[in-house]
Formats: structure tokens, sequence, C-alpha cells
């Protein structure tokens, strides 16, 4: 079980699942999103994620055809990243908002993603799983 909340602690959500997929996206939408040189993502089955607290407070952007994020609308945390299909099976959290320690196995380490988009500042590791 995983436990996370937004920087004001308003919005709370818990994760029962095994965390899928973890990726560094440095994808443009992804960087201005999160501030920063890229997301970091885990994905769960959407059953696997609930919000337990200030489910009110979090606000939806639809960001692309397809895809909704949502942040909290009080402190503006970045929270998800999902598909607008409600048959999609996968919702995608940030990991930066969890307060449970997360440690992945050494070969499931994250894989950075649409790293052709990244920040010129940013330079490719050799250690980095790279992926298109």
């Amino acid at each position: 079980m995983h436990r996370g909340s937004c920087l004001c602690g308003k919005v709370r959500y818990e994760v029962d699942g095994e965390l899928t997929d973890v990726s560094h996206c440095h994808c443009t939408m992804c960087r201005k999103a999160h501030g920063a040189a890229y997301g970091s993502y885990g994905n769960v089955r959407r059953e696997q994620f609930r919000f337990v607290a200030g489910e009110s407070g979090v606000a939806r952007y639809r960001s692309s055809a397809g895809v909704l994020r949502t942040f909290c609308a009080e402190c503006g945390a970045t929270l998800q990243w999902l598909r607008v299909d409600p048959q999609s099976p996968w919702v995608s959290f940030t990991l930066g908002t969890l307060d449970t320690r997360y440690a992945p196995e050494p070969d499931a380490r994250p894989r950075h993603i649409f790293v052709g988009s990244r920040a010129d500042w940013v330079e490719v590791a050799p250690h980095w799983d790279v992926r298109e």
C-alpha cells in the first residue's frame, strides 16, 4: 500500500497495487506540468487508486486529445495523468507526491521516455533505460 498527498495536504490518495511502467517523461507537457526536467510517474490499475481526502479539490485539465491531467486546485501539485476513456484500465500518478517510500528493484528502475523532447540542459546518462 502506498499513500500520497499534494503539497498542501488537502488531497490524499492511496494506491493498493504494484506499480508498473514507472517512467520519467521528458515530453514538453510533462516538463511544464511539473516545472522540472521531467515528470515521474507510476502506473496502477484504476481500481487500485483512490482518493481518500479532498477529491472535491482535484482540478482537471485536458492537456491533449484523450489525456486528462489532475492537480490540487489549492496548491497546484500535479497528481495524475490519465486517459479520458473510462474504459482505460490504467492511472498514472506522480511519484513525487508519494508519502510512503518507493524503492524499485534494480531491474525495475524507471525508464526515461520522450528523451528527444528533453530540456537542452539535460544530458542523457549512460545508465538510463531510454525508450522513445
